[in-house]
């Protein structure tokens, strides 16, 4: 018989599925998320938290050794230097905060500001251009 995946509908539902050892430090990524997005809204896409101001500003996850930080590929490039002097493992769009460690509070405020700006910046631009194609 098959097994039914959980339809996750908020990211309390996510985090409640998790390991308990892990729901502490999901808790804590979304604090820091929310005090810096209040108006973000938060939600699940993909089958992970998301918030979305104006965009998805960014996802996160917990995976067996790490939590998965998914900020799009536009901070990982900004904040490269930052990653590489705490030794973070990261991709194209992703960074692996590891389990066993503090999560980097203020670096997680500062990408979740950038992503802010980014997505005003973006908005503002396809605003411009829609007042351009009308003329």
């Amino acid at each position: 018989m098959k097994e039914t995946k959980k339809v996750l509908l908020t990211i309390d539902d996510y985090i409640s599925l998790q390991e308990k050892g892990k729901q502490a430090g999901l808790q804590k990524i979304r604090a820091i998320i929310k005090k810096v997005a209040p108006k973000a809204t938060e939600g699940i896409s993909y089958q992970m938290p998301v918030f979305k101001q104006n965009g998805n500003l960014v996802y996160f996850a917990a995976a067996k050794n790490h939590y998965g930080f998914y900020p799009t590929s536009k901070p990982i490039e900004v904040f490269k230097a930052q990653l590489d002097a705490k030794g973070y493992t990261y991709s194209k769009g992703a960074i692996q905060f590891p389990a066993d460690e503090p999560l980097p509070v203020k670096l997680i405020q500062e990408i979740v500001k950038f992503r802010i700006q980014d997505n005003e910046m973006k908005l503002v631009a396809k605003e411009k251009a829609k007042k351009v194609a009308k003329k």
